[in-house]
């Protein structure tokens, strides 16, 4: 693209070799961006900064942080956002979410299967050794129905659009997915500060996740309730989403708890107010298994609620997530989805997952081993994207620590090709410019008993750094508002 005098874009320099999200292929703007890009480029850099400079306060303001975590301190930071928006058109967002919804379900199934008959493992789709050698298998849950049939209430899957134009799953999340926050944050912080250029678009709201996130977790209400009592729980004010806790439970507009406000008497969970004692019935939680309740789990868990699992087990209350969700996942069951998908709802999948080596399989390993510089090495059972290791930017001493760790612990690790995320055009501080930056999209869906929710946006997370390829916000990554056009 040409030099445009005082225009926002006049210095974004356009990769071909990437694909990016605004230009076609003969650099020309696309359509769906065309009155976007002009309404961008009236303004000029000094205004931009002011308008960004606007958002980050409103960000900082309503306490919208996350906390960072390394191996000395924790630091809490204002969640980087960038004021411009990506669009998805309604076609591609239909095959989005028919993705999303079609895991989601499967996921569901498997779980299920996996904690009752086993058939799947009993017809050789997936072996038992997967499942039972899984961190996240809890034995406890076998055998226990929970209320609705639900297991993965809330589920959050990461999309990424490769320089193929197609778009490929690189996993999924339905232990505690988060970040649905940010994205209704996004969109209130990018309205204020630019509701003309917001108006030239017809979009579809994401403010409603927290009523029919509400509503959908009231159809899984534990048998014989009537009217459900739902609470979120959370480890507290110092946990990385402490501010999404409370956002979605005043979104929501149920009581925010922590262990301590809960006890459970007869295997009923009951929350303390200063007028008595009042039963709850639902639990969207926000604690990991491994804390939920002492007596059940980790006995020097001050988090959770001293039989709580035990009233789950009896069923007279909801957890959302259920227990031991995490065992699906797991990024070595990644590899199965497809397989996951066909058995239990006879379909192909919609989105492609992202070919993914198992290092527990010999010639599998023997291939990661001989070519880590073109792979993405990934634990199977961490999030947040610690402990990812991208094979071109290790040195030799890195890369022999990495087969060292691969090679004594083969379960722990997938590898995953080098994918070449989509680019945004994204504003950089320190070039005070427009630049290309790798994004990804995590979808949001819910699941209630014979129905469905897919938030109609989800979050387009930016990796903030030049080159890199890790996008989540504990790697310095920051987000984008995604809009969703209506037809």
């Amino acid at each position: 693209m040409g030099k445009i005098e005082n225009r926002i874009f006049s210095s974004y320099e356009r990769n071909p070799i990437l694909y990016d999200e605004i230009y076609d292929k003969n650099g020309d703007i696309k359509n769906v961006y065309q009155k976007l890009f002009d309404l961008y480029g009236g303004h000029s850099i000094r205004d931009y900064v002011k308008l960004n400079t606007k958002a980050k306060s409103s960000f900082f303001n309503q306490g919208i942080t996350f906390q960072v975590y390394d191996e000395k301190e924790s630091q809490e930071k204002i969640f980087p956002f960038d004021l411009f928006p990506r669009i998805i058109d309604q076609d591609e967002w239909d095959v989005i979410e028919r993705g999303a919804i079609q895991r989601s379900k499967a996921l569901n199934l498997f779980l299920w299967d996996v904690y009752h008959d086993k058939k799947i493992i009993k017809d050789g789709v997936v072996p038992m050794e997967l499942i039972s050698s899984s961190a996240n298998y809890l034995d406890q849950m076998i055998g226990i129905d929970p209320p609705g049939g639900i297991y993965n209430h809330i589920s959050g899957t990461d999309v990424i659009k490769h320089n193929d134009g197609k778009y490929y799953v690189l996993e999924d999340n339905i232990r505690c997915p988060s970040g649905v926050s940010y994205v209704i944050c996004n969109r209130t912080a990018l309205k204020r500060a630019l509701f003309g250029v917001f108006n030239h678009y017809r979009t579809y709201s994401v403010t409603n996740y927290a009523e029919n996130l509400l509503d959908l977790l009231e159809t899984t209400k534990p048998k014989g309730v009537d009217t459900p009592n739902c609470v979120v729980i959370t480890p507290g004010m110092y946990n990385s989403a402490f501010y999404e806790h409370s956002y979605l439970a005043k979104t929501m507009g149920v009581e925010l708890v922590e262990g301590r406000d809960l006890f459970v008497e007869n295997d009923f969970v009951y929350m303390k107010t200063i007028g008595g004692p009042l039963k709850v019935d639902i639990i969207y939680r926000r604690i990991d298994d491994a804390f939920i309740d002492p007596l059940e789990f980790r006995p020097d868990s001050a988090l959770g609620v001293p039989g709580l699992f035990a009233a789950y087990k009896k069923g007279n209350v909801t957890l959302a997530n259920a227990p031991g969700t995490g065992v699906a996942d797991d990024k070595a069951v990644y590899t199965y989805m497809p397989q996951i998908i066909k058995y239990y709802l006879d379909e192909e999948p919609i989105l492609n997952n992202v070919h993914t080596y198992h290092c527990s399989r010999p010639d599998e390993l023997k291939y990661v081993l001989e070519h880590i510089p073109e792979l993405v090495i990934k634990p199977v059972d961490e999030a947040g994207g610690y402990g990812i290791s991208i094979g071109n930017r290790l040195t030799k001493e890195e890369i022999e620590t990495i087969k060292k760790q691969v090679k004594e612990n083969p379960r722990k690790y997938v590898a995953q090709p080098i994918m070449s995320l989509s680019v945004h055009p994204t504003y950089i501080d320190d070039s005070e410019s427009f630049e290309q930056r790798h994004v990804d999209l995590r979808t949001f869906t819910v699941l209630g008993k014979d129905k469905e929710f897919v938030l109609k946006g989800g979050l387009t997370r930016v990796a903030l750094k030049k080159g890199n390829l890790i996008v989540n916000s504990s790697q310095g990554g920051g987000s984008k508002d995604t809009w969703v056009l209506k037809e």
